[in-house]
């Protein structure tokens, strides 16, 4: 089996900016549609699998290994079927440290994917409240969902923007690591556990985010899942669409941006790149 070394790496990495920032525009908005749904199932679904563990406090850490454990199956779904997520796409920045794509129409198709990646994820959390789902184990999911989101708007700013950094760094390197190859079977095994690493630590994603934080905003409306959540009237409170996106999208998409733009993209095309041209 043919594997790519770090330095062709690059070079693929280089490519694939080049290529994708050449696509139509509505193809793009398509694409990251379909990449916010895809990590919306995966949140969901991890939720789902994981939801009684992590109400008990003595098997916290077995939920997060499982929910770790179902999550990575998002990315898998957005390298093979085809989709696009903001936050994998912070690592093509070399193509513009290579100069061969320009910053405007990076950034550009960086906003075209995060506006498709939020619409696709709140329409499965939309799906998800109205499909009585929520109510699996007489609400706890519901109110498990709720709890989640008020965790995710409660974070400080510097503590929300950290955990982007730490999760954009893993997930990059999730993708970066599974260019090495073609192979279906080592990109998926590469994919799985650098995700699990990440989902398992607590690290913030914000595209999921787009999913768990929406999903307990409109669970919030059910009287019996707001009782499973066990929060205070003044936790609940500080869960609403303006806290969505000021205490946690904000800080945790600049943390991303940070974790795959500077510690994977320009990091290895500062230590490769002039070795790529010699």
């Amino acid at each position: 089996m043919e594997v790519r070394t770090p330095e062709e790496i690059l070079v693929h990495a280089i490519d694939v900016g080049v290529y994708r920032t050449q696509r139509k525009l509505f193809a793009v908005l398509i694409l990251s549609f379909l990449g916010g749904a895809f990590i919306a199932f995966a949140s969901q679904g991890s939720s789902m699998a994981a939801f009684n563990l992590l109400a008990n406090p003595d098997t916290f850490g077995l939920g997060r290994t499982l929910k770790g454990a179902v999550f990575g199956i998002g990315l898998m779904l957005v390298i093979f079927a085809g989709g696009d997520v903001f936050i994998g796409h912070n690592v093509l920045i070399v193509s513009v440290l290579d100069r061969k794509v320009s910053a405007s129409r990076m950034f550009m198709h960086w906003a075209v994917i995060y506006a498709g990646n939020l619409l696709g994820s709140i329409l499965i959390a939309w799906m998800m409240f109205h499909t009585g789902l929520f109510n699996s184990s007489n609400g706890l999911l519901g109110g498990m969902t709720i709890t989640i989101a008020a965790y995710k708007t409660s974070l400080p700013f510097h503590s929300a923007f950290l955990l982007g950094i730490l999760c954009n760094w893993l997930v990059c390197l999730a993708i970066w690591i599974s260019w090495a190859t073609i192979d279906i079977t080592g990109r998926t095994l590469v994919v799985f556990f650098i995700i699990f690493l990440f989902v398992m630590s607590g690290f913030e994603n914000s595209i999921a985010n787009m999913y768990y934080i929406p999903a307990g905003i409109l669970a919030k409306d059910n009287p019996q899942w707001l009782i499973m959540s066990g929060l205070s009237l003044d936790q609940l409170i500080n869960l609403n669409w303006l806290t969505f996106f000021s205490k946690n999208l904000i800080p945790v998409t600049l943390g991303n941006t940070v974790g795959g733009t500077v510690f994977v993209g320009f990091l290895y095309w500062l230590s490769l790149g002039k070795r790529k041209r010699t």
